[in-house]
C-alpha cells in the first residue's frame, strides 16, 4: 500500500513519488491550501493538499486514517523545520484516501496533554498511540533484542517452561487456574521461572535463560506487581565472579548500543558491611550523595551524654550526614524531618549548620555545641568535609535504628 514510511522522506527522494499511509497528527487549513502533519511509527512528514483539487480534506479530524500520493518537493524558504527529521521537505498531495474516520478525541495524542490514568487506561488503544508511549514499547523489545543476542554470544540456551504447572512452597501466593478435565483440581501459574532450573541443569543444559513472566498473588509493592517479566539466568560451574563479570558485560552493552551511555568496567561493588557503614542499606541508590559517616570515636568523652553512651556501645553508632547548602533549610523542614527519624525508632535528630568551617565553633549553629568542645567541632567538620552553608544531621542510637 505505501512506499516509504513518513519517517523516511528527506532530500534524497526530492522529485520523486511516493505513497504513504498513516494518521492525521493535527491539519492547519490555510486558506487556499490545507497542510496535514501525517505520522506513523517512524515519523512525521509535512503533506500539502489543495482543497480544490481534493475536497476529501475538509472532512479531516485528527487520528484519521488516510494514504496519499504525491511528490516530494523541498519546502519554501524560511519554512524549513529543523526539529523534523524531515522539516527540508513535503509531499505535495496527488491522491487522498481516507482509511479511517474519527471523530473528537478524548484523548489528544500528538501535543503533549496531561492526561489522568483512569482515562488513560479506558482509552489505552489511544495512550499507545503517544510517541512517549510508542517510545517505551519499541525500546522494551530493543532491550529483549539486546540481551538475547548477547546471552547467545555467551553460548545460552534460551528454554520455554511450562505455565500451568504444579504449587510450589515459595515466599508468595499462587495464582490458580482450575482445570476443566479434573473437577476440584487446580494449576498454578509460576511465581518464578527457577522452579524448573534444577530439572534442566542435571539434563545437561547447563546454561540457560528466560524473559518470562511471573505470577504472583500478593499486595502491590512499590516494585512489584501481580504479574511482571523478568529475565531469569541460569548456569551450572560458575563462581560468584564470573556469574557478575558475564551479567556487568551485558548491562554495559545494553546501555552501551541503546544509550549510548559508557558503564565503567567493572562495576564498583561494595561489601555489605561497606554498604550499611556507609549508606545504612544494602541496596544504596548511588545516584544520592549523600554518606552515613562514623564519628564515634570523635565523640567518647564530649559531655553530651546521647553521643558519648552510643560511642562507649559496641552495639551502637554515632554519625554525621552533610547536606550539601543544607543550612538553608527553614526550622520547618527541620522538625518534619525529626518526625520522620521518629518513625524509625530515633528519639531525635540533632543538626549543625555550617556557615564558616574555618571559624571552628564561632562559625557553626546548633543546640548542641555547648557540649562539644573547639577541637571536637573541627574534626567533625574536616571528618565531613564541611562547606560554607552545608548542615550536618546526627544519629546516635544502636546500629539498626541509626541505619535505618
Amino acid at each position: 500500500m505505501r512506499t516509504h514510511y513518513c519517517g523516511q522522506i528527506n532530500e534524497s527522494l526530492l522529485d520523486s513519488n511516493v505513497t504513504l499511509c498513516g494518521w492525521v497528527q493535527r491539519w492547519r487549513d490555510l486558506g487556499g491550501l490545507v497542510f496535514i502533519d501525517l505520522r506513523d511509527r517512524y515519523g512525521i512528514v509535512q503533506i500539502v493538499v489543495d482543497p480544490q483539487k481534493l475536497p476529501a480534506v475538509t472532512d479531516l479530524h485528527n487520528e484519521t486514517v488516510i494514504k496519499i500520493g504525491g511528490k516530494v518537493q523541498p519546502r519554501p524558504d524560511g519554512m524549513v523545520n529543523k526539529e523534523m527529521v524531515t522539516g527540508k521537505v513535503e509531499v505535495v498531495c496527488l491522491t487522498l484516501e481516507i482509511l479511517g474516520s474519527a471523530e473528537a478525541l478524548p484523548i489528544q495524542v500528538g501535543d503533549y496533554q496531561e492526561v489522568g490514568e483512569e482515562l488513560r487506561l479506558r482509552y489505552r488503544y489511544l495512550d499507545l498511540r503517544r510517541p512517549e508511549m510508542a517510545k517505551n514499547i519499541i525500546f522494551r523489545a530493543k532491550v529483549a533484542q539486546a540481551m538475547r543476542h548477547y546471552l547467545d554470544k555467551h553460548d545460552f540456551v534460551e528454554i520455554e517452561t511450562p505455565m500451568l504447572t504444579k504449587s510450589t512452597p515459595e515466599g508468595a501466593r499462587d495464582y490458580l487456574v482450575p482445570s476443566r478435565n479434573y473437577p476440584g483440581q487446580f494449576y498454578a501459574l509460576p511465581q518464578s521461572p527457577q522452579v524448573f532450573k534444577q530439572l534442566l541443569m542435571m539434563a545437561g543444559l547447563d546454561r540457560y535463560y528466560q524473559i518470562v513472566r511471573c505470577f504472583r498473588d500478593e499486595d502491590l509493592r512499590a516494585d512489584r506487581q501481580p504479574e511482571f517479566t523478568q529475565l531469569d539466568v541460569e548456569a551450572s560451574f560458575l563462581d560468584e565472579h564470573t556469574i557478575q563479570d558475564l551479567l556487568e558485560g551485558m548491562i554495559r552493552e545494553l546501555f552501551s548500543k541503546l544509550l549510548n551511555i559508557t558503564l565503567p568496567a567493572p562495576f564498583p561493588r561494595l561489601t555489605y558491611t561497606e554498604a550499611m557503614s556507609r549508606f545504612g542499606s544494602d541496596k544504596p541508590d548511588l545516584r544520592i550523595p549523600l554518606e552515613l559517616i562514623d564519628i564515634a570515636d570523635l565523640v567518647k568523652e564530649v559531655d553530651f551524654k546521647v553521643f558519648a553512651d552510643a560511642a562507649n556501645n559496641a552495639d551502637s553508632r554515632v554519625v554525621a550526614l552533610r547536606l550539601p547548602k543544607g543550612a538553608s533549610l527553614s526550622r520547618k523542614q527541620v522538625d518534619n524531618y525529626t518526625k520522620l527519624v521518629n518513625k524509625y525508632g530515633a528519639k531525635g535528630l540533632a543538626t549543625m549548620k555550617v556557615l564558616d568551617p574555618a571559624a571552628g565553633l564561632d562559625g557553626v549553629q546548633s543546640s548542641i555545641v555547648k557540649f562539644l568542645s573547639a577541637p571536637v567541632v573541627n574534626a567533625i567538620i574536616e571528618r565531613v568535609k564541611a562547606q560554607t552553608d552545608d548542615m550536618i544531621f546526627f544519629a546516635a542510637d544502636n546500629e539498626a535504628i541509626v541505619n535505618a
